[in-house]
């Protein structure tokens, strides 16, 4: 019964601001390959989907998710933003009238950005205000 109700549960992926153990439970839900890279200030939690989704989550010291990136197929966002989904909703549809073809959103503390064409799309979303002392935005690719 217990693999039945995991096997039905819709994908989600660590939410931007949770905890470690939302990455780990991506894995599992997803059935996806996973590995860790470890770096000097974070870790970085890489996970290739089965539909070819390579999906990095970047973990602080303190086991906070802080950033997430993507490649490949667009994936979840509300599971993905989690409480940031709505700021990403509201500031996309204001975008939407300007025909870019990215999507950039800064509200100061949150980022997201995300472009490409239907098939293979990069994105990235990161907190300013969770970022580990000494790493910067260029390094969430």
């Amino acid at each position: 019964m217990l693999a039945l109700s995991l096997a039905a549960a819709a994908p989600a992926f660590a939410v931007l601001g949770g905890d470690l153990s939302s990455v780990q439970a991506d894995q599992a839900r997803l059935h996806a390959s996973a590995r860790m890279i470890p770096t000097q200030k974070y870790t970085v939690h890489e996970m290739q989907t089965a539909r070819g989704t390579l999906i990095r989550q970047f973990v602080s010291p303190a086991g906070t998710v802080f950033a997430v990136s993507w490649q490949g197929s667009t994936p979840d966002l509300e599971h993905l933003l989690g409480d940031y989904f709505d700021q990403y909703v509201q500031a996309a549809q204001a975008q939407s009238s300007r025909r870019a073809r990215g999507v950039h959103i800064d509200t100061g503390d949150f980022t997201f950005e995300s472009g490409g064409h239907m098939r293979f799309v990069t994105g990235r979303a990161f907190l300013r205000s969770k970022l580990p002392s000494g790493v910067s935005s260029d390094q969430l690719r």
